[in-house]
């Protein structure tokens, strides 16, 4: 979300003037768009504001932070930053360095002064999707001004669109609500009309982003289309333009994703075969007190629907380990389930409190170490699986995205439908960005290797 987020920033921030470096220590402004879900995410904001801070000594330099943010850190970082906003309110920020009393390099070359009006200071054509409710004389939310936004895209093949913002779940170990506010869901015209704009210009690799994307349009029933009817437009668009693209979404939340959802994605061809679908315990009495509203009984059905409708998808989850109170039976139950199901990605997080969510006020009872343990125990299951999964995979010819240049020197990277990281021979960097036809000859843990046998696009 946070890099979808970035490409409208860095929108914005072009059209005040600003050029980008890849190196920090030249800017005139630096900022970040913080992550509340981890420690360790604002642990890396502090550290880097520090080290701009002892630069302001010698330079003059702004800096801002924006995104997730819980309200103890906005406290701080007002007094580390020079700007600290929501997200929301990132058209308001040309007038925030104007008042701070700097000139954007904008102003600066047009000649106008510090009190150039806001049109000046923001010269940018919003696009045609919201035109009719500006014309009605109606506000435009603060989300749907920053959606409406045209995004810098960072890739010339792989975009992220962002579909909805905020959060209505409020599992109790979650600080998203409290940073990105109640669920919103974006103009489903104005999603279709982004992705329209990407298939003609042949990205390959589409993610349609929230916080929980099948409750999509459940905000304005009547008015946006739900979940199911947007991925069905998107299909046919797909059908349509007969080009070769893949749609993914993330991330789905077991309460919503119905079976609708699924037959809907088994019709269209661009509709990509891998479903995302966080569980986070395996236990139904941690699922209980982190407010997931799902048991592991309902999320095994909604497993078993998709090995029915989906035979070939591949399955990702994420899962929390040493939530406070799990008894090492309630993980054993965890462990388990992974044993159950066999998934072909995890993501497995140390559970740690954050300020302002529920769970925060109890106590955090279960020792680092044992956490340490559990993630061990639990990437032991998901290696295991993984690699029994890829090893059937050797032998197929299979169509590959390549992402770029691989670690390995001489080799290439790319994945499949399903994401599995692929890697194979080739300095070929004309091949980035496309789709190609390999063989599969080995398979590891995490990925597999191939041998490169056409160009496809």
């Amino acid at each position: 979300m946070n890099m979808s987020d970035s490409e409208r920033v860095k929108t914005l921030i072009t059209s005040l003037g600003y050029k980008w470096t890849d190196h920090e220590e030249e800017a005139d402004l630096l900022g970040i768009l913080s992550c509340s879900v981890r420690q360790k995410s604002i642990d890396k904001v502090y550290s880097r504001i520090a080290k701009w801070n002892k630069w302001k000594i010698k330079k003059s330099l702004l800096t801002f932070v924006s995104a997730c943010i819980l309200p103890a850190d906005k406290e701080k970082f007002i007094k580390m930053f020079d700007f600290v906003f929501p997200i929301t309110d990132l058209h308001q920020f040309p007038d925030m360095i104007r008042q701070y009393g700097v000139a954007s390099p904008l102003s600066v070359n047009q000649g106008n002064t510090a009190h150039e009006s806001k049109e000046n200071a923001f010269p940018l054509s919003l696009s045609l999707s919201h035109s009719a409710v500006r014309d009605s004389g109606l506000v435009l939310s603060e989300i749907d001004l920053f959606w409406d936004l045209p995004p810098s895209y960072d890739s010339k093949f792989e975009a992220f669109v962002p579909i909805q913002n905020g959060c209505n779940k409020y599992c109790t170990f979650c600080a998203v609500p409290y940073t990105r506010g109640r669920e919103v869901s974006r103009s489903s015209q104005e999603i279709l009309d982004e992705i329209q704009s990407l298939i003609a210009q042949n990205y390959k690799s589409i993610t349609l982003l929230g916080q929980n994307v099948n409750s999509y349009g459940l905000d304005k029933k009547g008015n946006e289309l739900s979940f199911p009817a947007l991925l069905r437009e998107i299909g046919k668009m797909g059908e349509k333009s007969g080009k070769d693209f893949w749609v993914y979404f993330t991330s789905p939340h077991p309460r919503d994703l119905t079976r609708e959802v699924l037959d809907v994605i088994a019709h269209y061809k661009c509709l990509a075969k891998q479903i995302h679908l966080p569980v986070q315990s395996g236990d139904n009495d941690i699922l209980k007190r982190m407010n997931r509203k799902h048991t592991v009984e309902t999320y095994e059905n909604i497993i078993a629907d998709i090995r029915q409708i989906l035979p070939d998808a591949t399955l990702f989850t994420d899962i929390i380990v040493g939530f406070t109170g799990e008894t090492e039976e309630q993980f054993k139950n965890s462990r388990l389930l992974m044993e159950r199901i066999g998934f072909n990605m995890a993501y497995i997080a140390i559970y740690s409190p954050r300020p302002g969510a529920k769970s925060a006020q109890w106590q955090d009872d279960v020792p680092h170490s044992k956490k340490k343990e559990r993630l061990h125990l639990l990437s032991e299951v998901l290696r295991k699986y993984s690699l029994q999964y890829n090893k059937e995979l050797v032998g197929k010819n299979l169509a590959v995205l390549v992402s770029g240049h691989d670690r390995k020197a001489g080799y290439l990277t790319a994945y499949t439908e399903g994401r599995i990281v692929t890697r194979f021979p080739s300095d070929d960097a004309s091949m980035i960005g496309q789709f190609v036809e390999v063989e599969i000859i080995a398979a590891s843990e995490l990925s597999v290797e191939a041998m490169l046998l056409s160009r496809k696009s």
